[in-house]
């Protein structure tokens, strides 16, 4: 094998515990050793018979490094974090550590049965029950009908959704859809969670239900592995993270830390995206912009009790049939406070092409004085797959108007008696 290739040395993990004094060592729940993945990125393809003649057959494409000698141990029963700026490589990396995706060079290794939150509720059939989405998704991850029968009323119950379990999925809310996918991988009792953003879309109650299943996971020993682009959410979760840029390892260790060098360096990144914004999603679509409007047009200071108008700009780079726009809402400190889409609203879109705008308005501003962070998404109509999510689309400040009450988040106009 040439001095270059995958055999070149015996692992950066294996090496560096090595030069660090050699003893025995606990088991990691996961090894990534020196990981490298490549993308072949066509820029023209041969659609003819023609082309391909006067190609050459050759296409035009160059390779894409997404993950470049990565390696690093996941402790087993901690929950580990992947951070970094989109098109760092930790979906790419996750997909590795799921088997979804094999490395060109170095090697996954993780000690335990895996379940992969990659795209929650993904196996669902719209046209079954949740009650035959339980017994199908279940089976897709690897339970058999007995141990799906012993687990079945946990699944419900966990969901929340034991209402509607023999009506068709396709009239569940977006949130109701996310609450039972995840709740029937969650019950595969894995040693080794992995979960990509997937907790974006659910409300406060489920996140917070979610948590607190990371942190029993955590101490059954378990191991949890997530990435997300909140950082309130990595700092309350994580015990360690690796933080990722254009494919290649910046550092890895303990979470608070780490998160505090990651979030000063978006601050002065050239290369984010504009105004610092995070953003994610496949790209068919995307965001423009995110404009807040009062009685007097465009503003970004509001008061308690004020109308609020919140327009998404877009540009669809091809048709996309029946897109979901969805709005959220955060406090300043990362608190989840509302969301809401077209498509649980029953605000059907047809199609959209090219640029346009949608308008969700708010009659009456339910919060207190404070700084909040707007963010806007574009998915399908399952909400299981993003187009666009963009983090900080707008900064809404709010002062004090009517009702004025004494604290908190909200202003519910309480009255007394």
């Amino acid at each position: 094998m040439g001095a270059g290739g995958p055999g070149r040395r015996r692992g950066g993990v294996q090496a560096a515990r090595e030069e660090a004094g050699g003893g025995a060592v606990s088991e990691a729940a996961v090894t990534v050793d020196a990981v490298t993945k490549k993308f072949r990125v066509y820029h023209e393809r041969n659609q003819t018979l023609k082309a391909a003649v006067m190609r050459r057959r050759r296409s035009v494409y160059e390779d894409f490094l997404a993950l470049d000698d990565v390696s690093f141990d996941i402790p087993q029963g901690s929950t580990f974090g992947l951070v970094g700026d989109n098109g760092s490589g930790k979906s790419t990396l996750l997909k590795c550590l799921a088997r979804i995706l094999y490395p060109d060079a170095g090697a996954v290794r993780t000690r335990g049965r895996v379940a992969a939150l990659l795209e929650v509720g993904s196996g669902f059939h719209p046209e079954l029950s949740g009650r035959d989405n339980v017994y199908l998704n279940g089976s897709i991850l690897g339970m058999n009908r007995d141990e799906i029968d012993r687990k079945f009323d946990a699944i419900v119950d966990f969901s929340g959704v034991e209402q509607f379990i023999d009506q068709p999925v396709k009239n569940y809310s977006s949130g109701m859809y996310v609450r039972l996918g995840f709740a029937v991988a969650i019950h595969v009792d894995p040693e080794i969670l992995l979960v990509d953003e997937v907790l974006a879309v659910g409300d406060a109650a489920f996140q917070e239900k979610c948590t607190e299943k990371f942190v029993e996971f955590r101490r059954d020993g378990r191991t949890v592995v997530v990435v997300s682009h909140s950082m309130p959410s990595l700092r309350n979760m994580c015990d360690n993270v690796a933080w990722l840029s254009h494919g290649r390892l910046v550092e890895t260790g303990e979470a608070k830390p780490i998160l505090e060098r990651y979030l000063d360096s978006t601050r002065t990144d050239t290369t984010t995206d504009q105004d610092g914004a995070v953003r994610w999603g496949s790209g068919e679509a995307r965001i423009d912009g995110v404009d807040l409007l009062g009685a007097s047009g465009s503003a970004s200071s509001f008061r308690t009790g004020d109308e609020v108008t919140v327009r998404i700009r877009y540009t669809a780079h091809e048709r996309i049939e029946n897109p979901v726009f969805g709005l959220a809402l955060e406090s300043h400190d990362g608190v989840y406070l509302w969301a809401n889409n077209t498509r649980d609203l029953g605000h059907r879109i047809e199609a959209i092409s090219g640029t346009g705008s949608v308008d969700c308005t708010i009659p009456r501003l339910a919060l207190q004085p404070g700084s909040f962070q707007v963010m806007a998404s574009i998915v399908d109509q399952s909400t299981t797959h993003v187009y666009d999510y963009l983090r900080e689309g707008a900064r809404l400040n709010v002062d004090f108007g009517t009702p004025v009450e004494s604290g908190g988040y909200l202003a519910l106009d309480g009255r007394w008696s």
